[in-house]
């Protein structure tokens, strides 16, 4: 890797100190432009592709590997996670003795992802297993004592996928009725771990494996890379994994698990998968959703990945994994159609608790290092998602509570450099808390409704030194320039070659310098729909989501034919099967 970061701050970009969304635009300097000059020559392409690649730390020499992740050179020796081979072997061993199985997933899409990759492995084989999945109301995140001894009386093996880590009790309990447990997880673990077969566990304290960036559907496909492996020592020809890669593909980014090392392959490679729509449940998801173009990261975390979330949020908690792991087209159509409506459902839900939740942040004030809210009857299945909107919104890591009765069920996001799952764990440990737990970007947490206030107060203290290590001033990291003229599809085909974009490898962005506004219209209550125009007369379609929850809708809306400085990501429109180039808006500024 190339290294950018001794370099002294760029200037602002076009001078943008302050934008309209108050951030300062910065550039790619002298460094980026050096190496990006370089890898652009290397590869043949243009010098913005270059320089892409130089802002995201590829050196020249790496350049073509790196536009090409495949599992042959990313995929790591599964081995080297601890408990790795010991989970292999008994699943393997659970498999040549016909034992029966059971699965304990979570109600999220990584869990009904890592449930299925189980599910349809074990099909290949002949076998069946067991799928639980717990209600989020009415049992709550992970193994419960109830639900894991009741599965061991009828079955000799349980795998907790995504789950199960700090579920000493529950794995406890199954173990006494005679069960064994496997646990194949990726949320932070405590100091001590549940006496079972195996934790294949990334982020366990002993683990050295280096791949805590895994989501547990990466843990899971792992775990089923090491078990073919002894397969073909026992002769017995193993399920393919490749045709799963849709699966892992769709958890790692809808997980927001960083985009890097392997799970730039797992991405890359599922998306290749996916768009043959061979899975039943994901073409009829895809489908109903309106997907035409062959599937990129973003379609899986805004529109695939929302829809398999909705039924663990407010319906039935099975409906994900049971999407995912289907053979039947019809029921895939049925489930499908289903989750479609609960996502709906669960829009306006959102929109009601965001609205209540912004009100309490803004009255509390958003200038310390945590913004929470709480109150008494938000749906438990949106404090997740309206936690990380008021995370966007203020830049703050966000802990959202809804209360019931005698306790509160939160969900908190945070902000890059900022680990909040260790904080909420460790408020756990500290009893300030119920239950608690997650990763660095992401946890749960239950609570006392009364020390609420005493919880949030001790949270923001031990968050208070990594938020305030943050710039104080936001930042707008720009590419480089373009005209209207040269945000063509061939362009953006040729960018796109540097994704998967997503969590931690971030999609390039760019500035149109002093382009006009030529066309506005709003598009249904908050996005506003362009039309931008540059001197040259090259012309690009453009859209500003949620834009009139701020300033940038008015202030767009309103230019009257001034050039304005805009900043956003490029992607390919395939609407109506014409290929065109569109810019999605992120921020503008006046161009004086």
């Amino acid at each position: 890797m190339a290294a950018l970061t001794d370099a002294p701050p760029p200037p602002a970009f076009l001078n943008v100190e302050n934008s309209l969304l108050g951030r300062r635009w910065t550039g790619p300097g002298e460094p980026a432009e050096r190496i990006g000059a370089a890898i652009a020559q290397r590869l043949e392409a243009p010098e913005i592709v270059g320089r892409v690649l130089a802002l995201r730390g590829v050196a020249p020499e790496d350049a073509a590997d790196y536009l090409n992740p495949t599992l042959k050179a990313l995929l790591p020796d599964p081995s080297t996670l601890r408990d790795m081979d010991v989970a292999a072997a008994r699943l393997v061993a659970a498999v040549s003795s016909r034992e029966r199985i059971a699965i304990f997933g979570d109600y999220d899409v990584d869990g009904g992802a890592s449930s299925a990759l189980l599910v349809d492995w074990l099909r290949a084989l002949g076998r069946a297993a067991t799928v639980y999945i717990p209600d989020r109301i009415d049992e709550g995140y992970g193994p419960n004592v109830e639900a894991m001894a009741a599965l061991a009386r009828e079955h000799d093996l349980i795998v907790c996928v995504d789950c199960g880590t700090l579920s000493h009790a529950p794995v406890a309990a199954a173990t006494a009725a005679g069960a064994e447990v496997i646990i194949a997880d990726h949320h932070l673990a405590g100091e001590t771990l549940p006496s079972c077969a195996a934790v294949v566990n990334p982020n366990r304290h002993d683990d050295e494996s280096g791949m805590g960036h895994l989501c547990a559907a990466g843990v899971v496909f792992l775990l089923l890379v090491a078990a073919n492996r002894l397969l073909r020592e026992k002769s017995v020809a193993p399920p393919d994994l490749i045709a799963a890669l849709d699966l892992v593909a769709l958890a790692t980014v809808a997980d927001v698990a960083p985009l890097i090392g392997v799970n730039r392959a797992f991405v890359r490679q599922g998306l290749k998968v996916m768009a043959g729509r061979r899975r039943p449940g994901l073409r009829a998801l895809a489908d109903i959703a309106k997907l035409t173009a062959p599937p990129s990261a973003f379609h899986l975390g805004y529109m695939l990945g929302p829809r398999v979330n909705a039924g663990g949020r407010i319906g039935k908690a099975d409906l994900g994994a049971r999407l995912l792991s289907t053979l039947s087209g019809e029921e895939a159509e049925g489930i499908a159609h289903e989750l479609d409506r609960l996502n709906a459902e669960r829009r306006s839900i959102e929109a009601d608790v965001l609205a209540a939740a912004i009100l309490q942040v803004e009255s509390r004030g958003v200038d310390g290092p945590l913004v929470w809210a709480a109150a008494p009857g938000w749906h438990p299945g949106v404090v997740g998602i309206v936690a990380a909107r008021l995370k966007e919104r203020f830049d703050r890591p966000a802990v959202v509570i809804g209360i019931d009765g005698a306790e509160g069920k939160g969900s908190a996001r945070s902000v890059e450099g900022v680990d909040l799952g260790a904080a909420v764990g460790a408020l756990a440990r500290e009893g300030l808390l119920l239950k608690g737990g997650g990763h660095r970007m992401a946890a749960g947490l239950t609570v006392a409704a009364n020390e609420i206030d005493a919880a949030m107060a001790r949270l923001a203290d031990k968050l208070a030194r990594s938020v305030g290590a943050r710039p104080a001033a936001r930042t707008l990291r720009i590419d480089g320039a373009l005209s209207a003229a040269a945000a063509t599809p061939d362009l953006i085909a040729l960018l796109e070659a540097a994704g998967p974009f997503g969590q931690a490898a971030r999609a390039p962005r760019f500035a149109l310098p002093a382009i006009r506004v030529a066309f506005a219209k709003r598009a249904g209550e908050s996005h506003l729909r362009l039309t931008l125009a540059d001197p040259a007369g090259g012309r690009l379609d453009a859209i500003a989501f949620r834009a009139f929850e701020g300033p940038l809708g008015p202030f767009l809306e309103a230019t009257g034919g001034a050039p304005v400085h805009i900043a956003g990501r490029l992607e390919i429109d395939d609407w109506g099967g014409r290929r065109k180039a569109k810019l999605t808006v992120e921020d503008a500024a006046p161009a004086d």
